[in-house]
């Protein structure tokens, strides 16, 4: 039976930097990349020594899946990692992002997580494990980034229930849960009409994912990185979210 890691959204970003370090840390026979972009995807895995597999698939159709989950079943797999990084951001006034890409936010970033958990669980022995990309921004409403952080907060709490109904098979699951990262993420998710302006910190990439790794092996259910970030979740619990919005609508001039 062929050991394997999946990797959505492996041709940039955190997904990427995912792909590149997992047989730093894991041993696997294969890696499988997943993404749109077959170009990127393959230029991924020039980074990586172990045998990949690329696959360009979108995560928004359903058909996506059914030949994914096929090849699971055709390769005979054990998957001991999957990585869902798949995912992306519009930052606007609601009612100015179009009905498709806020649809196309839920659909990658909240039913492409589910459905890669549902179909790779049953090729998932005990040590194996599942990381979903969350966000510092899925523990409170966020106003002009509203649909992305509601999708954020359904990664962040399917994860953590969805871990504790998988304790006793001896699958984990980890919600990763960064603060505004230096990746690509902002070239689509900002645009023309640059709303959200201003940003406390920016995290490396690789920062992320190096503490991401450590606390897999630890396991934490909730992956938190940088004083900034974990600051922020903890007010979350003290200060009414109301005025944690009131906060954020003025530090970005959006009264």
């Amino acid at each position: 039976m062929k050991k394997i890691a999946i990797v959505t959204g492996a041709s940039s970003g955190i997904g990427r930097y995912f792909a590149i370090t997992i047989e730093q840390n894991i041993d696997v026979d294969e890696i499988w990349l997943i993404a749109r972009d077959k170009d990127n995807l393959q230029m991924a895995a020039k980074e990586i020594k172990t045998k990949t597999k690329i696959l360009p698939y979108d995560l928004t159709l359903d058909s996506s899946f059914d030949d994914i989950e096929n090849l699971f079943k055709k390769e005979n797999v054990n998957i001991k990692l999957l990585v869902n990084a798949s995912g992306y951001g519009k930052f606007d006034k609601t009612t100015k992002i179009s009905r498709k890409e806020s649809v196309g936010m839920i659909k990658l970033n909240c039913m492409g997580v589910t459905s890669m958990c549902i179909i790779a669980l049953p090729y998932m022995k005990k040590d194996s494990s599942i990381i979903n990309i969350a966000s510092v921004a899925a523990f409170q409403p966020v106003p002009y980034i509203n649909i992305y952080a509601a999708t954020k907060a359904y990664v962040l709490r399917f994860s953590r229930a969805l871990n504790m109904e998988l304790k006793k098979s001896g699958i984990h699951i980890l919600a990763v849960c960064p603060f505004w990262t230096k990746t690509n993420f902002f070239k689509r998710a900002v645009g023309k009409n640059e709303v959200v302006k201003k940003y406390v910190a920016m995290y490396e990439p690789k920062d992320i994912i190096t503490r991401a790794w450590k606390d897999l092996k630890k396991g934490k259910e909730v992956s938190e990185y940088g004083f900034i970030a974990r600051s922020q979740v903890f007010l979350t619990k003290l200060v009414p979210h109301k005025l944690i919005m009131k906060i954020w609508m003025k530090q970005q001039g959006l009264e």
